[in-house]
């Protein structure tokens, strides 16, 4: 049997950007994006499979240090998306290994049980919504048995999201009750040990009466840095395991989704440590269909209830904020198609009426042609307090113009 390549196709773009924020912020720069990326996207196939390599080439005008090249937050000029092996073993499976974008659930914009890691700085800071989602290293496997389908994602060294650390977005400090930024970076302990710090997730999933239902399980770690340890006075990674169902499908004239998952946080089952996060159950229902020609509309309601409660208030310190036991959050996106669809308009909002805060995402994009393509949108954040989720962000309020060439 032959090894040699059969075909390689390689795609990609060059992409400019640029951004500012709306307000002063003391803690961050004025602006918000200057930056350059070449990304390279291969495919190479074999006789026994294929062969997945992508990757960004990044001038980055306000990194502190560009040639330092760290592939787990994605700092320096290289950024590494994707580098993994496509095959099936067996008829009734198929593998990939090595690098790759790993993402499941019903969610828009909101994720339950989608606990594959993030890049939170790309998406506040009005990156292309791609970059959204950060690489795993894992081994994921796709079976096909006759019950139905299994997915099994592996990651033997713990990926974590790359989260608001303050060196470009600013963030709420339980610590000192205040906003930070630059004046108090978060440098969290990594989980980095192989086999040791890893990752199991799984979904089962199939067609029961025309909705897909699945069924899915994680063994973890909280994927950003929510627990502090006191002895080393450091922000870390608690233990965490997921246990979710979702089932999407047609209903009327759109398709409607439902999803929830238990968070079970291993280290503070008691609920009364207030340096791990509680336990939690969320709950998150959408329904999305088109309004008027080329005019589509999607919303979603999403609870996350704090397991323990009372447990918690008793372990807040004094003066410290505490936490409401219900955050709700409605959304609504708008999607308009102009000018022979060459134009998108869009407005994703996120609305919390529990913590009184919000957050618009408008997005603009242009199609000059086949190759061209200018975008510009904003990250804008409003909120009452400072301590809330998306008030913590209001003076991080930006707004960015992007460039695309793809050939």
């Amino acid at each position: 049997m032959s090894s040699f390549a059969l075909d390689t196709e390689l795609h990609g773009f060059v992409d400019g950007r640029a951004g500012v924020r709306t307000q002063n912020d003391p803690h961050e720069d004025d602006r918000s994006l200057s930056e350059l990326r070449l990304q390279l996207d291969s495919k190479t196939y074999f006789d026994w499979g294929e062969f997945n390599a992508r990757g960004d080439f990044v001038y980055d005008d306000l990194a502190d240090d560009r040639g330092k090249v760290d592939l787990e937050n994605g700092d320096g000029f290289v950024d590494l998306r994707e580098l993994n092996a496509l095959f099936t073993p067996v008829a009734w499976a198929d593998m990939k290994v090595g690098r790759q974008i790993l993402t499941w659930g019903t969610g828009d914009l909101l994720f339950i049980n989608d606990l594959f890691p993030k890049d939170w700085n790309s998406f506040l800071l009005g990156r292309d919504v791609e970059y959204l989602k950060a690489p795993s290293d894992a081994v994921y496997a796709s079976l096909f048995p006759s019950f139905g389908n299994i997915d099994l994602a592996y990651t033997p060294r713990f990926d974590a999201d790359r989260y608001v650390d303050g060196r470009r977005i600013s963030y709420w400090n339980p610590l000192t009750q205040s906003i930070a930024g630059q004046n108090a970076v978060i440098d969290a302990e990594r989980r980095d040990a192989w086999f040791k710090d890893d990752e199991i997730a799984a979904r089962y999933y199939r067609d029961v009466k025309g909705y897909e239902a699945a069924l899915y399980l994680y063994s973890g770690y909280w994927k950003s840095p929510t627990g502090y340890d006191a002895d080393d006075a450091n922000y870390y990674f608690p233990q965490l395991n997921v246990y979710g169902a979702s089932a999407k499908g047609a209903l009327g004239r759109g398709l409607f989704n439902v999803e929830a998952g238990y968070y079970d946080s291993r280290e503070d089952r008691g609920g009364d440590d207030p340096l791990v996060p509680n336990s939690e159950a969320r709950f998150l229902t959408g329904y999305e269909r088109e309004v008027a020609k080329n005019l589509s509309a999607g919303m979603q309601y999403y609870v996350e209830w704090m397991m323990d409660y009372d447990g918690y208030k008793d372990g807040v310190p004094d003066r410290s904020t505490a936490r409401d036991e219900l955050r709700h959050v409605l959304t609504l996106r708008l999607t308009q198609m102009l000018l022979n669809q060459n134009l998108t308009l869009s407005l994703f909002t996120f609305y919390s009426p529990s913590d009184n805060d919000a957050y618009f995402r408008p997005v603009a994009t242009y199609k000059i042609s086949d190759h061209w393509m200018v975008t510009a949108n904003a990250n804008i954040f409003v909120g009452k307090d400072d301590y809330t989720f998306f008030g913590q962000f209001k003076d991080d309020s930006n707004v960015n113009l992007g460039v695309r060439c793809s050939f």
